[in-house]
Order: structure tokens, then C-alpha cells, then sequence
């Protein structure tokens, strides 16, 4: 079960580009990481413009994305295509305006150290 967060600051997200992020990130999910769909939770939060900045200034559209899988289930260059699609995608649906510092990170957590419905991973796995 991997969890998603996908902050965005600019203009308000129409609900097809939440839509369009959510399926998009699921679908990256599961196609390069090997991840099971139907478990990969997105959670889009959008953020007041104001609150962000990159070097020090003023955007007019930025994104963030922290991805939580576990730790060693993925090779290096399944997270390089990874990150390098979700920035594609991040690109298509929030246009030219997005800020090239938009970061994609991906947080790798033992086995033992998360779960869902009261199981760690590392319990699913053993079961």
C-alpha cells in the first residue's frame, strides 16, 4: 500500500486535474514500481500560493510529491523513470506555469515500520 501526497500551490485545481494527478500517479504505481492499484492511496492538498516560494520568491504554480513505498522493493532506475514520469505528468496537467522546482520524493520505510488495517507490511508479507 503505498500513499501518495501531492501538494500543488497556483490557481485552484479544476476536479479533472485532481482527477487527472490521482490516476495518473496510481497508474505510474503500479506500471514502473510494481505496485498493487487498487491499493495505492493519492491524497492531492492544495496549498496557498502565498506559502510558497522557491529561492526566495514568489511562484505561480509549484508541486510536491512524497511518495511512501518499501524500503528495497524498488531498483534505482525504476524510481529514476518514476520521478521522471510523475514530473512529466505533473507538467501536462498543471501546464508551463509549474515551477521547475518541483520536487518528486521517494520515502522508502522498512517493511516493519508501516502497514494498513492494523498489519505492518513486513506482517503481510509473512502471512
Amino acid at each position: 500500500m503505498p500513499f501518495i501526497n501531492v501538494k500543488v500551490a497556483g490557481q485552484p485545481l479544476a476536479p479533472d486535474q485532481t482527477a487527472a494527478i490521482q490516476a495518473g500517479i496510481t497508474r505510474l504505481m503500479a506500471d514502473i514500481l510494481r505496485k498493487v492499484g487498487p491499493l495505492v492511496g493519492v491524497l492531492v492538498d492544495e496549498v496557498p500560493r502565498a506559502g510558497w516560494s522557491v529561492g526566495g520568491e514568489p511562484i505561480s504554480c509549484a508541486a510536491q510529491v512524497d511518495a511512501i513505498v518499501s524500503a528495497g522493493a524498488n531498483t534505482p532506475d525504476e524510481k529514476s523513470r518514476f520521478i521522471a514520469e510523475v514530473s512529466r505528468l505533473l507538467k501536462n496537467v498543471l501546464g508551463a506555469d509549474l515551477a521547475e522546482v518541483s520536487y518528486v520524493v521517494i520515502h522508502e520505510v522498512p517493511k516493519d515500520s508501516w502497514g494498513y488495517d492494523g498489519l505492518t507490511q513486513a506482517e503481510r508479507a509473512r502471512r
